[in-house]
């Protein structure tokens, strides 16, 4: 298959036409001509769309699929095409499936099912991610997990997650948390404060993920190993991970697009679909992560896709299910708050270089793994656009700027329509 590009802007850093409009042809999955303009090649597949930017691929860390076990919620096929239809061209998949990805053949079996999106599974830290024994970590990495963690149920025994930090470093590989003392909250529905309050909801306080942070933090000062925080949503907890990362520990974070966007104040209304894990922070922590995802603080966006059945949701706040299906609106919610693109497309491609996954490039004889995306293209998010079987995301019918166009990955097209 031969597909030409017509006009459109690079975002790439590391290529000579960054942020300049070109023509580009691939030929069976190969960049094969990259310029400012350039002949039609006979028979091809024409992408010609206005506003059209293209970057490398986008990656995804620790997105909730379903299956195997929670089919009802999200498939591996319609988790992968919301990613696709997201621009995502790579997702680390949650390990928190029925059962849970904590051995070689569960990590095969979400290899296998790989089809519109590439996916990597990302292996429990503990067997059965019951928090007690460790999994066989290095069977799991030689299978294809890319990292490890107990999803939404953190490590909650430091000498657990010591001998976890020590384990994966001759395998090159990170740990993922999720930041959350158990044994603090734990009945909380949402961050504890002036507005739980108000609301008469139990809280979870900021201290339940900053003792976690800060006691992580001085166990990969202990083991000099690699850790990647998922979801952060303090001031504090961010300040931190920057000072650690200061002193030169391998420590990089992620944020969601909905900690950006929201605090507890919009939770006055008892929407269950801001009832999410970890909880909505203050205005003053969300204006700061703000910041640090501009000045490379925070290293990644996350979407932390959990999708939920809308009896999970259709139902009194106390009783709902943490977590928003938002993968697909991950970008869009971004940039309404951000406006950089250069920065945007950073922090959607930094998990490349945190997890190890295989470099990309656009460039000539390169396997063409692009995302197509209009910065400057308003529009308002339906039910009907979306792909995931859930639709548990707080930015359905929401306007929003900057409009995915699709992926293109494996000598394979996809185009939102």
């Amino acid at each position: 298959m031969t597909v030409f590009i017509r006009q459109a802007v690079v975002v790439s850093p590391s290529s000579p036409f960054h942020l300049q409009v070109v023509d580009i042809i691939i030929e069976n999955g190969i960049f094969t001509d990259i310029n400012f303009r350039l002949e039609m090649p006979p028979h091809a597949r024409v992408i010609d769309i206005k506003g059209l930017h293209i970057s490398i691929g986008w990656v995804d860390i620790m997105a909730d699929f379903g299956e195997p076990g929670f089919e009802y919620r999200e498939t591996l096929m319609s988790g992968s095409m919301a990613a696709a239809a997201g621009g995502f061209t790579d997702v680390l998949i949650s390990p928190e499936t029925k059962p849970v990805i904590s051995g070689r053949s569960m990590v095969a079996f979400i290899k296998d099912k790989a089809s519109i999106t590439r996916l990597h599974p990302v292996g429990t830290v503990s067997k059965d991610g019951l928090g007690k024994e460790l999994a066989e970590m290095y069977d799991m990495a030689e299978s294809g997990a890319v990292a490890f963690s107990d999803g939404f149920k953190p490590i909650q025994h430091p000498g657990v997650m010591v001998k976890a930090l020590q384990y994966v470093l001759p395998i090159n590989a990170n740990i993922i948390q999720i930041p959350n003392d158990r044994s603090i909250g734990t009945e909380g529905l949402m961050n504890e404060g002036i507005t739980s309050t108000q609301l008469g909801l139990p809280g979870i306080p900021a201290l339940a993920e900053e003792l976690m942070i800060a006691r992580d933090i001085e166990l990969v000062k202990y083991t000099k190993s690699r850790l990647h925080i998922a979801g952060i949503s303090t001031q504090k907890g961010m300040e931190m991970i920057k000072q650690a990362k200061k002193e030169g520990y391998q420590i990089t974070c992620s944020i969601t697009p909905y900690h950006l966007h929201f605090c507890d104040d919009d939770l006055v209304h008892y929407d269950t679909n801001l009832k999410v894990f970890p909880p909505l922070r203050t205005k003053q922590d969300r204006e700061a992560l703000i910041e640090g995802v501009k000045q490379g603080w925070i290293d990644a966006i996350t979407s932390l896709h959990r999708p939920a059945h809308k009896d999970e949701k259709e139902c009194e706040f106390e009783y709902a299910q943490f977590g928003m299906a938002g993968i697909q609106t991950a970008f869009s919610a971004t940039f309404n708050l951000i406006g950089d693109i250069n920065t945007i497309v950073q922090r959607f491609t930094a998990a490349r270089n945190i997890f190890n996954l295989p470099p990309e490039e656009i460039g000539i004889g390169r396997q063409a793994c692009l995302t197509l995306f209009n910065p400057n293209e308003n529009f308002i998010f339906t039910n009907k656009q979306g792909y995931s079987l859930s639709h548990n995301n707080a930015f359905l019918e929401k306007p929003l700027r900057g409009r995915v166009l699709g992926t293109i990955i494996q000598n394979k097209i996809y185009l939102n329509q």
